[in-house]
């Protein structure tokens, strides 16, 4: 009888507790959709549009569909008279309110605008203008993303409100603002972005990462931008199209790079293009909602089921995310097509791409191809999510194993190191345990064709703040910082780990804070080194110090990487060019220790000194070295 009572109360408070989330992540009135499969039924009401909205001349790529959503224009058939245009073909989906045409773009096509007539027998014809623009000619627009940046990532709806005009619109779904629910709407936004490039720059920030600025009008938990709404649009509640090309624009001239983040795997259910589905075969369809089970090995695993890999692939991510199928050739082209638009319609410098082991792996292919054809040095790095250096470098560029499925993709996110980093500084040294983590996933680096392209990181917006993970232990803080700072790689830092902001990702939105400081009616402005704590201004300045020091250093972007065997937690390697070479010396126990410098002589019997960055104090190298717990040594050898 007492298991039962206590059953019966533990299921009582799970409830309230699924329930207390709901209203955290539901306006009132709301409920999660449960949708199974969905037959295509043409919509009675459609607004009138062309993806894309418009296309350039000069393109290396000629070729192009436009998509045209119009009530029942799969009826009618297309006509144009463009000198250095030609119509190729065109076709209806399975619903009349889409007809798909494919042109080609002819090296001696002039900037104009098509005229478009869709005619049938009997009815009046429907008319379309389709802007063609001239293609920018500016070499340098495009700065391509390398391991001399340090990338920042922000959440826009949480970073800085600089527009409190746009924080609701009466024709969207979801209306208002609440900062008080860590699931709704706060308010931050583009223009706040702007309000604060001084102060990016100051901490030595030279590129920078938004979630996803484009439409969300979803009717809950859209805040954080990754259930896509209209691939062409800003979201009005962050700004406009013109706005986000001035934020590019102003990065750009303090020469900050900015890194746009791209969905392929799915959408918000609020889309056009699911709310009247061109095909049944658009999105990957179940007789009941299916979530996947987030396992990628499944795609590479010799001994994997085919059920396995389906409900991987193909299952959906949320109730209100449904998941896109990449194998519909027009599907494809129209998200490859969305993707070029972008960079050649703002001169962006990069692309994170999202769930990247998700999407068909063809595709996936495909679209980097595709990109890379038109923009040659343009950088793109994926998210892999995964366990295993071997299974992450799977997704990468000339896999030795797998060299006829080249991803032409060269950098993914570095979760391994991100993992074992952490070990490093929670967990006591054992043979492969510890920062011998570190020593073994650095040492696997031959898995990949450029190991220096590998972005590295603390934290992002779906994990534990690094702080809180290290028992918000300052010294800690300092060396993985340290660390991310001079290991190879292309650093990136989460908003507000300079300012120790810290949480634990349970639920994620816990770790998705507004930044203090950024909204008119903050109590307390942490971008200001006045509103920051004692502990906060430390940890301020040792990420500015290291950021400009790294920012000025060669030896630290794309130097050589000498490392050692660390022994008894102490972790010591050096990055060093025909110009400099710097020494970091990792203590990642709790004891002081002493470091005997004469196991190092292959690279120390050359200097009789260096310089402590962090203090800018001497220190004589033919002295050993004494470390306080957890304490980190960054020397510039003379």
């Amino acid at each position: 009888m007492m298991r039962i009572l206590f059953l019966q109360l533990f299921c009582l408070v799970l409830s309230i507790g699924v329930v207390a989330q709901d209203t955290q992540r539901l306006p009132e009135g709301v409920h999660r959709p449960n949708y199974g499969w969905i037959k295509v039924k043409a919509a009675e009401q459609v607004d009138s549009r062309i993806d894309p909205p418009n296309w350039w001349v000069g393109m290396k790529q000629g070729a192009l569909e436009l998509m045209i959503h119009h009530k029942g224009i799969g009826n009618y058939i297309p006509y144009f008279d463009y000198e250095g245009v030609e119509l190729i073909s065109y076709n209806s989906g399975e619903n009349e309110n889409y007809l798909f045409v494919q042109l080609m773009i002819h090296s001696d096509a002039s900037p104009g605008a098509i005229a478009i007539e869709c005619r049938r027998e009997g009815d009046q014809s429907i008319h379309f203008s389709y802007p063609l623009l001239e293609r920018s000619t500016d070499e340098q627009r495009i700065s391509a993303i390398d391991a001399s940046d340090l990338i920042y990532l922000i959440m826009p709806d949480r970073f800085a409100n600089g527009d409190e005009t746009n924080d609701s619109f009466d024709h969207l779904h979801q209306k208002g603002t609440d900062r008080s629910k860590m699931f709704f709407r706060h308010g931050g936004d583009i223009q706040g972005i702007i309000n604060r490039l001084d102060y990016l720059e100051d901490l030595g920030i030279t590129a920078i990462w938004l979630n996803p600025i484009q439409q969300n009008n979803q009717q809950y938990e859209s805040y954080h931008g990754y259930a896509i709404t209209d691939h062409y649009s800003v979201d009005e509640r962050l700004g406009d199209l013109e706005l986000y090309k001035q934020l590019v624009d102003s990065c750009q001239k303090k020469g900050i790079k900015v890194i746009m983040d791209v969905i392929h795997n799915h959408v918000g259910d609020q889309h056009y293009f699911f709310q009247d589905l061109p095909f049944e075969s658009w999105i990957h369809q179940f007789h009941s909602f299916t979530k996947t089970n987030y396992r990628a090995p499944t795609l590479m695993d010799p001994y994997a089921s085919k059920a396995d890999k389906d409900i991987m692939s193909n299952a959906w991510f949320d109730h209100h995310m449904p998941d896109l199928n990449q194998d519909n050739a027009h599907l494809s082209r129209y998200l490859i097509q969305n993707n070029i638009w972008w960079i050649e319609y703002c001169g962006l410098d990069g692309y994170r791409i999202d769930t990247y082991a998700y999407p068909a792996q063809a595709f996936m292919r495909d679209w980097t191809k595709g990109i890379l054809e038109e923009y040659p040095d343009f950088h793109l790095f994926a998210e892999t999510w995964v366990h295993g250096e071997g299974i992450q470098s799977y997704f990468t560029k000339h896999q030795q194993w797998n060299s006829e499925k080249d991803n032409h993709l060269r950098s993914v996110t570095d979760f391994q190191l991100y993992y074992a980093i952490n070990e490093a500084l929670t967990e006591q040294a054992d043979w492969t345990s510890g920062v011998n983590r570190v020593y073994y996933t650095l040492a696997q680096d031959y898995l990949y064709e450029d190991p220096f392209s590998l972005v590295t990181f603390l934290d992002n917006h779906d994990l534990s703040r690094f702080y809180s993970v290290i028992g918000e232990d300052l010294e800690k803080f300092k060396s993985g910082i340290s660390f991310l700072l001079t290991t190879r790689g292309i650093p990136m830092l989460y908003y507000g780990t300079e300012i120790l902001m810290k949480n634990l990702s349970d639920p994620d939105g816990l770790v998705r804070e507004d930044f203090p400081g950024g909204w008119k009616t903050d109590a307390i402005d942490k971008f200001e080194e006045n509103g920051r704590s004692l502990r906060e201004q430390l940890a301020f300045e040792h990420v500015r110090t290291l950021a400009h020091y790294r920012k000025n250093t060669p030896a630290l972007q794309k130097g050589k990487l000498l490392q050692f065997v660390p022994e008894k937690g102490l972790y010591v390697y050096f990055r060093y060019d025909e110009e400099t070479t710097v020494m970091v010396v990792m203590n990642t126990t709790k004891d002081k220790k002493e470091v005997t410098l004469d196991r190092f002589d292959e690279v120390l019997n050359q200097y009789q000194r260096g310089k402590n960055i962090l203090s800018n104090k001497w220190m004589d190298m033919e002295q050993n070295l004494n470390l306080d717990g957890f304490q980190t040594l960054v020397i510039e050898l003379d």
